[in-house]
């Protein structure tokens, strides 16, 4: 296309939300007009389907749930008997972080909260985690880690740290069934940290969890300094807006009610039937042109902004745990599924933009663009120019560049990094990926490998009690092959050496004899 072409297109397509004052440019994702048009009866049955969800039918029918996170933020449309959990659940947020806050709810021996160690996984992490590096001041009322992860040196390094302010740090610990084994390892090491520096560990736990969950009945919560409801008709990916995001947000000082009126205003954009004013419906053309069919490129997700570097990771869990599906909806294999990838602008110019340009044409690029570069002014470094312009003509130059390679792009601005601006973002790709997942027929609100990973994990383990319970019956070294065959599993030689090299490298009593580069050539013992 010629400059004029393109920026006639760049005008035909330009979607601008003034109440929020947002932005999102398709111009240089190359569809055509005939491609927009022949996809028009899968988006009216789209456009259905998301009225049918909001409605309240079981919009999840593998597990024959309803899908409810839009009404979070628009109670009013949820169905009558549930209204009053969300509206009780906000009230309870703010009423409790007020009086933590003031100090009315404190721990034992210090006049106030002073840290937060958040324990969650999956979106009870991502999700809070994003905003809270998006929006939390330079001078938060406390200041937040996240346990999400089994990870022992990462849990150290979070407990170390705090270790001298352990007396003053509360604990949330985020779990739907209470049974999810991170979460549960995470609670487990913490109460043993307090329970070490002589804390009373439920005074300064808070719960979110299902009523009657596994966590919520072993470990009392209930005695707990507080508990708030988790939903079971609102997912982990989609989540933030639920107690999940908000009670952390809160307690850092964010604006909840900033950050769930943008998510409503992107949700009433969102709403409109009509694919060239509806942001997320632009979003989900793009990624079907980009990822259905012959093409399957990935997504590579470029925030011009220090402050909204975690969002490529909250995105990548809600996009590929979403979309990622082996069969569609009425049971066909079909291997759906859009990678997500990225970092931050301008670092990813000196790190694979390079790749993005030359490379491979197995991706197309989101910018995220922020507008305003900061509260107040800017010193010049160089004469009419800013440290922001410089950013500003690093996004506009790496979206030009890509183009001259025929590397398509999406642009999104917003006016500045607020809590409006984050909830409008959030709700913004939650309804692109409803969308899409109708368009390609499949159900965006389950996972079912993730289930299968959790199983395949649990085997694993039991094969790891199995092994030291014959270990410890056996005086002298065995082979990995004779071991095996003991514990019933002749053909998992090598999953039985994994198991008993790494049990080697920690003090659980495991020696490995012989030459380590020959596994086959190893024996085993256990010293009694």
């Amino acid at each position: 296309m010629t400059h004029q072409e393109l920026w006639q297109r760049y005008q035909d397509w330009l979607y601008f939300n003034e109440e929020l004052g947002l932005y999102v440019d398709v111009s240089r994702m190359n569809f055509s007009d005939e491609f927009v048009e022949s996809l028009q009866p899968k988006f009216a049955k789209a456009f259905q389907d998301m009225v049918a969800l909001e409605n309240g039918a079981i919009a999840n029918p593998d597990e024959n749930r309803q899908v409810g996170h839009y009404w979070l933020r628009a109670p009013e449309l949820a169905p009558k008997a549930l209204q009053p959990e969300i509206i009780d659940t906000l009230a309870h947020i703010e009423s409790f972080v007020a009086q933590v806050h003031s100090g009315a709810i404190r721990p034992p021996n210090a006049p106030k909260f002073t840290d937060i160690i958040s324990i969650g996984i999956g979106g009870s992490a991502l999700g809070p985690k994003f905003v809270d590096k998006a929006l939390t001041s330079d001078s938060p009322p406390l200041n937040i880690q996240f346990i999400d992860n089994t990870d022992p040196d990462g849990m150290d390094h979070i407990l170390n740290g705090l270790k001298d302010r352990l007396a003053s740090t509360m604990v949330i610990v985020i779990s739907k069934s209470g049974g999810t084994s991170e979460t549960r390892n995470g609670l487990l090491e913490t109460k043993h940290a307090y329970q070490k520096q002589g804390l009373d560990f439920p005074h300064y736990a808070v719960a979110i969890t299902l009523a009657g969950s596994k966590m919520d009945v072993v470990e009392n919560c209930d005695s707990w300094l507080a508990k708030f409801a988790m939903l079971d008709w609102v997912g982990g990916r989609t989540s933030e807006m639920s107690s999940v995001g908000l009670l952390s947000a809160a307690l850092l000082g964010i604006d909840i009610r900033a950050l769930l009126a943008g998510a409503k205003a992107m949700d009433i954009a969102t709403r409109v039937p009509n694919v060239k004013h509806n942001p997320a419906a632009l979003l989900a053309l793009c990624w079907y042109h980009a990822c259905h069919g012959g093409s399957h490129k990935n997504m590579v997700i470029l925030p011009y902004k220090d402050s909204l570097v975690l969002f490529s990771r909250y995105l990548q869990q809600l996009v590929m745990e979403s979309l990622g599906k082996e069969k569609d909806l009425d049971g066909n294999i079909v291997h759906e599924g859009i990678t997500v990838y990225g970092n931050k602008g301008s670092t990813d110019q000196h790190a694979y933009v390079q790749q993005l340009r030359e490379g491979a044409a197995d991706f197309f690029a989101t910018f995220i663009e922020v507008l305003e570069d900061r509260t107040g002014a800017s010193i010049e470094i160089e004469p009419d120019v800013t440290t922001g312009d410089f950013l500003s003509g690093a996004l506009q130059g790496t979206r030009q560049a890509l183009y001259d390679k025929q590397r398509e792009s999406i642009t999104i601005s917003v006016p500045r990094v607020d809590a409006r601006c984050v909830g409008a973002l959030i709700a913004l790709y939650d309804r692109a990926v409803g969308l899409y997942a109708s368009l390609v027929n499949i159900n965006a609100y389950h996972q079912p490998g993730v289930e299968a990973g959790k199983k395949a994990a649990t085997e694993f383990l039991e094969l790891q009690r199995q092994i030291l319970s014959a270990l410890k019956a056996i005086e002298q070294p065995i082979s990995l092959a004779t071991l095996a065959e003991k514990v019933g599993a002749a053909d998992e030689v090598e999953t039985i050496y994994k198991v008993v090299r790494h049990l080697a490298m920690n003090p659980r009593g495991i020696v490995l004899h012989g030459n380590l580069a020959k596994p086959a050539e190893l024996t085993v013992s256990l010293n009694h």
